[in-house]
C-alpha cells in the first residue's frame, strides 16, 4: 500500500495506540493537519500556545500512563515547546514531540521559520530524530515511541521536513524495535537484592525514600507492601508524592527544603536509607556532606547513570523499581523476622514524637491563609482529585497539605520548576482521565504565564478547576527576599493585576472569588460542583511563607520553622 508521509505518520500513531494529540498548526505541518481531518480515531486538541501543547501532553501522560503526543510547526512553533520538553525530560515523562521542518533542500539556508530544533533539543530529550527520507518515517516513529516509554522514560522529538510529509512510499507496519546500543536493564542483580535485605535485617532506624521512579513504573503497591510488612517509615521527593499513601501512619511527608520536620529529622538520624527511583536532587539533599550522615544508603534505579550521581551509595541496584521491590518482598518473605515489632518500637516512637511536637502548622486569622484553602480542598474532594500545580509557594503548600493517595494524582514540574505548567498540564490530565476532578493550584503570578489555555478548556468543555492563591506577589522569591535580603522586595510585587473573575468570564469560564475565611468552603464547593472550567480566586495573606524551610546549601536538619 502506497501512502503519503502524512498518512503514514497517522497510521503509525494509531499503531502506537495514540488517541489524543495536543497541537497547533502551521505551514510546515499543514498537510498533517489536512490528513487529520479524515482520521476520526485521533482526537486533536487545539491549544493556544505551543508551550501549552507540550505541558498538556505531559499532564496527559502522567494521568493516563500512556505516551503524551504533541504536534507543532517549524521554527517558533518548535522552539515554543522547549520549556515543556525540558520539564518532561527532567521529570522522566514519556512524550513524543512532532515538529514540522522546512523542506530538506532548504535546511541550513535560513529559510522562513527554519530552526535546528534537533540541535536545540539535544540536551533536553532522551533522543531526537530528523527524518530525511519518507521510507524511514514509519520505522522512526516506531522507535520514538519505544524509546519514550521504555527504560527510564523521557521525551523523544521527531523533526518532519515538509517534503518528507508530502512524499509517497510503500507502507508496511515495522516489526519489533531492536536497538544495539539501547537495552535498559529491568531485572536487578539478585546478589545486590540480598545485600539490601541483609541491611534491613540489621537496621534499627530504617527509612524508605521514594521518588518519581516508583510512580512511573507503578511500583507503589510493592513499595507499600514492603514498608508495612517491615514497619519502615516512608518519605518521598516532590515527584514521588502518591507513591505511598499520604494518609498512612508510616508516612513522614515530603523530604527536603520544604519537607516536614519529621521527614528531615528521620533521614538525618536513620541508619539505613532505602532510596527507590530518586536522583538525590539538591532541593532534597541540602548540604550533601551532611545528608543522611549515619546511614547505609541503598539506591534502586533503572538508569545506571543516576546511581551515585549526587550521593555516595553503599548498595547500588540497577533495575526496574517495581520488579526490584517485588523481588525484595519475595526475599523478605523467606526470612524470619522474629521480634520485629519490638525492634521498631523505639524508632517509630521517635518519629511520632517529631510529628507531635513539630507538625506542619499555620494559624488562620482574619485574612485567608493559603494552607487553609488547600486543607479545605482536600476535605471537600476526599483526596480523590488529580492535583496539578504551578511552581512556587502554591506548589509547596499543595505538596504539604494535600495528602496524595495514588500515583498520577500529583502533577507538577518537579525538576525544571516551570511556571505556567499547571493549567495546560491540568487540561492534559483531564483529557487523560475523563470523569476525574482535576484541580490546578496556582499563584497569581504563575497562572498568568499560560492563562490563555482557559480558552482550550472552554472549547473542549474540559471542567478543570483553577485555584488561585492570590497574594499579589511572586511569593517564593518574595519569601527569599524577606529572609535573606532584608525585605528588599525587588520586582516581586504585582502593582497591577487582572480581575481573575472577569478574565475567566471573558474566556467563557466561570469565575468565583473568596475574600474571607468564611467564604473559602462555599466557593470551593460551588466550583467543584460546576461541570465547566472554573477559576476560583482566593485573596490570601500577602506575606505568608512556606515552612519548614532549609536555607540553600544548609543541612536538611537545620530548618527554619514557623
Amino acid at each position: 500500500m502506497k501512502l503519503k508521509g502524512a498518512d503514514i505518520l497517522l497510521k503509525m500513531l494509531q499503531e502506537e495506540g495514540v488517541d489524543t494529540v495536543f497541537g497547533y498548526p502551521g505551514g510546515a505541518v499543514i498537510d498533517i493537519y489536512d490528513a487529520l481531518m479524515e482520521e476520526k480515531s485521533i482526537n486533536h486538541v487545539l491549544v493556544r500556545h505551543e508551550q501549552g501543547a507540550a505541558h498538556a501532553a505531559d499532564g496527559y501522560a502522567r494521568a493516563s500512563g500512556k505516551v503524551g503526543v504533541c504536534l507543532v510547526t517549524s521554527g517558533p512553533g518548535a522552539t515554543n515547546t522547549v520549556t515543556g520538553i525540558a520539564s518532561a525530560y527532567m521529570d522522566s515523562i514519556p512524550m513524543v514531540i512532532l515538529t514540522g521542518q522546512v523542506p530538506t533542500a532548504l535546511i541550513g539556508n535560513d529559510a522562513f521559520q527554519e530552526v535546528d530544533i534537533v540541535g536545540i533539543t539535544r540536551p533536553c530529550t532522551k533522543h531526537n530524530y530528523l527524518v530525511k527520507d519518507v521510507r524511514n518515517l514509519a520505522r522512526t516513529i516506531k522507535e520514538a515511541f519505544h524509546i519514550a516509554r521504555s527504560g527510564r522514560p523521557g521525551p523523544v522529538l521527531v523533526d518532519l521536513p515538509k517534503d518528507v510529509i508530502n512524499a509517497t512510499t510503500q507502507f508496511n507496519v515495522p516489526g519489533e524495535v531492536k536497538l544495539k546500543t539501547y537495552n535498559p536493564t529491568y531485572k536487578p542483580n539478585i546478589k545486590q537484592l540480598n545485600k539490601v535485605v541483609d541491611l534491613i535485617a540489621k537496621a534499627q532506624k530504617p527509612v524508605i525514600f521514594s521518588g518519581g521512579g516508583v510512580s512511573l513504573c507503578q511500583g507503589h503497591r510493592e513499595l507499600t507492601e514492603l514498608a508495612r510488612k517491615l514497619q519502615i517509615p516512608v518519605t518521598s521527593t516532590l515527584m514521588g508524592l502518591g507513591g505511598f499513601p499520604g494518609t498512612d501512619p508510616l508516612w513522614l511527608g515530603m523530604l527536603g527544603m520544604h519537607g516536614t520536620f519529621r521527614a528531615n529529622m528521620a533521614v538525618s538520624e536513620c541508619d539505613l536509607l532505602i532510596s527507590v527511583g530518586v536522583r538525590f536532587d539538591d532541593r532534597v539533599t541540602g548540604k550533601v556532606d551532611e545528608f543522611a550522615p549515619n546511614a547505609k544508603i541503598v539506591q534502586i534505579d533503572i538508569d545506571p547513570t543516576s546511581i551515585q550521581k549526587n550521593v555516595p551509595v553503599h548498595v547500588p541496584v540497577v533495575g526496574d523499581c517495581k520488579i526490584s521491590l517485588a523481588e525484595i518482598n519475595t526475599l523478605v518473605d523467606k526470612k524470619k523476622w522474629e521480634g520485629l515489632e519490638e525492634t521498631r518500637k523505639p524508632w517509630l516512637a521517635q518519629v511520632d514524637e517529631w510529628k507531635q511536637t513539630t507538625p506542619l502548622a499555620y494559624q488562620q486569622a482574619e485574612v485567608i491563609k493559603p494552607q487553609y484553602v488547600i486543607e479545605t480542598l482536600y476535605d471537600l474532594t476526599g483526596g480523590d482529585a488529580i492535583i496539578s500545580t504551578e511552581v512556587g509557594q502554591n506548589q509547596m503548600w499543595a505538596a504539604q497539605y494535600y495528602h496524595v493517595k495514588e500515583p498520577g494524582h500529583f502533577i507538577t514540574s518537579g525538576g525544571l520548576g516551570a511556571m505556567g505548567f499547571g493549567l495546560p498540564a491540568a487540561i492534559g490530565a483531564q483529557v487523560g482521565a475523563p470523569g476525574t476532578t482535576v484541580v490546578d493550584i496556582a499563584g497569581d503570578g504563575s497562572i498568568q504565564m499560560n492563562i490563555q489555555e482557559l480558552a482550550t478548556a472552554v472549547q473542549y468543555n474540559l471542567p478543570v478547576k483553577v485555584v488561585i492563591l492570590n497574594n499579589g506577589f511572586l511569593g517564593m522569591v518574595r519569601q527569599w527576599q524577606e529572609l535573606f535580603y532584608k525585605r528588599r522586595y525587588s520586582s516581586t510585587q504585582f502593582v497591577h493585576a487582572p480581575d481573575f473573575v472577569k478574565l475567566a468570564e471573558a474566556y467563557g469560564a466561570v469565575g468565583l472569588r473568596a475574600k474571607t475565611p468564611d467564604e473559602v468552603a462555599s466557593v470551593l464547593r460551588e466550583g467543584l460542583e460546576c461541570n465547566r472550567p472554573v477559576v476560583m480566586d482566593f485573596v490570601v495573606e500577602p506575606e505568608e511563607s512556606v515552612y519548614p524551610m532549609v536555607p540553600a546549601g544548609a543541612p536538611i536538619k537545620k530548618m527554619l520553622l514557623v
